[in-house]
């Protein structure tokens, strides 16, 4: 197995590269399938729990904090050891997660509840970096569309997960036990994928070349515009879709409709969150990355209108299952062109050897914002007013500040770029 990264204009890579990206597609599709069933009941499990309901979707966050605590060195340690030993690491995280999880279901306590979460969010920081590991061995012409198509293995999580959550989350006495324990299953059979990988086995013990190229320092990497503006695009997309998701099996419920009525409107979102990827690399190659980062801009801000509408236009204070299908569909097609962009910015901005530093900044950086669009999302769902339908107002509402920042640092580097050149 080579130790070496590809020369990125060498398409002779790519083969190597399409093995990688067809196993982690599967990855995508098996373990992946755990994002979406979490999602879903993690935020009804808080509300059965806490004490307080404002704490609702406190699990949520939990899941994302883990994420954002992981990703500073889970990342270099890819680097040093490879990324094989990081994801099988994300996997088996994620497998006593969920036991930790549905052990704090079954004995009532949210504390045991949130502990399980944390490590869940373990497991979402290794899968964060499926994307960047098929950039590795692919050429500058194959990245975004190797990017785009490991992403689009979430269009299989998004019908495998919400179904699988349909046949066991009312399989046991105990509410949504069942989900944990089927994700348990989940992570125990994709870590198995991991070792048809062929990618570089990292640097331990490997000498750097005599003219290998000296990384930047972190503050160096800061000033790039570049970086800086595939961080803020990424968190923006990554942070609103997550405010407005966790949210939203809270607002379905809360407004009268069922819970597969909610399992069914987030595997639409997912859906739309990764059936883009098929052609969104191709996309970014034909008109350019800051283009599409821009028109995920543009519908997001979509999103939060038709959600908007909904709630104008509502009867009885029950919006339309229609405005919630409309609004997480946009949503998800919003985060894909948004947060593929941003990461297919993020890879051609750097070198090989700052990738662990550069990456693991991102991520940090990126989850730390979802952290805390999480924690919010449940005190505006929650403790907006006194009805479920002033506090998805709330929550939609809330996009405006933070797309309004993304779009100004992408009008920023457009224009900064058309001056350098």
């Amino acid at each position: 197995m080579s130790e070496t990264f590809p020369s990125p204009s060498d398409p002779q890579a790519d083969a190597r590269a399409k093995r990688n990206v067809a196993v982690l597609v599967l990855a995508q599709a098996i373990l992946g399938a755990q994002m979406p069933m979490i999602f879903v009941v993690a935020g009804l499990a808080g509300k059965q729990l806490a004490s307080n309901i404002c704490f609702a979707t406190l699990p949520i966050s939990l899941i994302i904090f883990g994420s954002m605590t992981t990703a500073p060195w889970i990342s270099p340690f890819m680097q040093k050891y490879g990324r094989r030993l990081g994801f099988v690491i994300g996997a088996l995280s994620g497998a006593l997660g969920a036991a930790v999880a549905a052990y704090g279901l079954y004995i009532g306590s949210f504390t045991v509840l949130l502990i399980g979460s944390y490590f869940t969010g373990i497991y979402m920081s290794a899968q964060g970096f499926y994307r960047f590991a098929a950039a590795d061995t692919a050429s500058d012409t194959f990245k975004p569309k190797a990017i785009s198509y490991v992403m689009a293995g979430g269009l299989l999580s998004a019908i495998l997960g919400p179904q699988l959550n349909k046949l066991v989350e009312g399989s046991f006495v105990v509410p949504f036990l069942g989900t944990y324990l089927a994700i348990i299953g989940l992570n125990l059979v994709g870590l198995l994928l991991f070792f048809a990988l062929d990618l570089p086995k990292g640097t331990r013990n490997t000498p750097a070349p005599v003219d290998a190229v000296v990384p930047r320092t972190r503050g160096a990497l800061l000033r790039d515009p570049n970086i800086i503006v595939a961080m803020i695009v990424g968190l923006v997309a990554y942070s609103l879709m997550n405010l407005v998701m966790t949210s939203t099996p809270l607002a379905v419920v809360g407004c009268g409709y069922s819970l597969d009525n909610a399992n069914d409107i987030v595997s639409a979102h997912v859906l739309a969150m990764f059936a883009p990827s098929f052609f969104t690399g191709h996309l970014i190659v034909r008109f350019g990355v800051k283009r599409i980062m821009s028109a995920g801009l543009v519908i997001l801000t979509a999103a939060g209108l038709a959600a908007l509408a909904g709630v104008s236009f509502a009867e009885s204070d029950q919006p339309s299952l229609v405005s919630f299908y409309a609004a997480l569909i946009l949503l998800g097609l919003g985060w894909n062109f948004g947060f593929i962009g941003a990461t297919t910015l993020l890879t051609s901005s750097h070198n090989a050897a700052e990738r662990g530093v550069v990456q693991g900044l991102n991520d940090m950086v990126v989850f730390g914002s979802v952290t805390m669009a999480s924690l919010a999302s449940g005190g505006l769902m929650n403790c907006s007013g006194g009805v479920p339908i002033e506090g998805w107002s709330a929550v939609n509402a809330a996009m405006a500040p933070f797309l309004m920042l993304a779009a100004g640092a992408l009008i920023w580097l457009t224009v900064k770029s058309r001056r350098a050149a």
